[in-house]
């Protein structure tokens, strides 16, 4: 099993890992990576079959997946972007010693609507991606980063960046792909965000059309963590409007010992 990759830069502060979104790799994390290197020591996760993790077979269902994560990075707060939340959060439940506070970007503890929550996806849209990536790689991708940057009050350029980030050497492998959307489309985490005992942010996009702000400021009020709604940002604002997430982080990150 080749080994998951995680690149750590930066210095002082506190410990901060960034896990990233379907499809994506850590490289996308880049705008924050400059704003924050040097405050933070960061560690960006590449997640199982993303990026240089592509050839690393640890499943991406969130149990095992954040225990390996943890097992690898230091005592942090974690940082989780779309997929990349449900990682976080897992880890933030089941590993409360290795993680000190926790940042959830555009990322919900259920991202498929139900009856009893309504401010998420329809599961046919991310079923329609599982199938559709069996006959067209590239198109289905190219469909997903187009959801992610629509709304957004710079979208053309968050999907230029975006489309860089995911078509280049370290495309994500299918078996990947279809398992984070198997991830994305069964996880539900919602009864357990009252045991969370660290301090919480929980950052959204207005204009989203992935992950509604409702759902993560109703999730905030639950665990009693901080909410942020960054006005003109869809689901990538860290790209476009990476000020405004830094400083809706600023209180978490001032928060957390180094």
């Amino acid at each position: 099993m080749s080994d998951l990759f995680i690149h750590s830069e930066g210095q002082g502060g506190p410990h901060l890992v960034l896990l990233h979104g379907w499809a994506m790799h850590g490289g996308v994390f880049a705008p924050l990576v400059e704003a924050l290197r040097d405050r933070c020591t960061l560690h960006v996760v590449d997640l199982p079959g993303h990026g240089r993790s592509r050839d690393c077979n640890v499943s991406l269902q969130p149990a095992e997946c954040a225990k390996a994560i943890a097992e690898r990075v230091p005592p942090a707060i974690w940082l989780g972007w779309s997929l990349g939340g449900l990682h976080a959060l897992q880890a933030a439940l089941d590993f409360p010693e290795q993680v000190h506070g926790l940042a959830m970007l555009c990322a919900s503890p259920r991202f498929v609507r139900a009856a009893d929550w309504p401010h998420a996806v329809s599961p046919e849209i991310l079923q329609d991606f599982g199938r559709d990536l069996e006959t067209d790689y590239e198109g289905t991708l190219d469909r997903f980063l187009a959801l992610e940057a629509l709304g957004s009050d710079c979208a053309q350029a968050d999907l230029r960046t975006l489309r860089a980030d995911t078509f280049n050497e370290f495309r994500p492998q299918v078996r990947a792909l279809t398992e984070g959307l198997d991830v994305l489309e069964h996880t539900d985490l919602r009864a357990r965000l009252r045991e969370l005992e660290m301090p919480s942010a929980w950052i959204a996009g207005r204009r989203d059309r992935l992950v509604p702000w409702q759902a993560m400021q109703w999730s905030a009020d639950q665990c009693h963590g901080a909410f942020a709604r960054i006005e003109g940002g869809g689901h990538a604002p860290f790209i476009g409007h990476v000020r405004d997430v830094i400083a809706a982080l600023a209180p978490l990150l001032a928060a957390v010992p180094a």
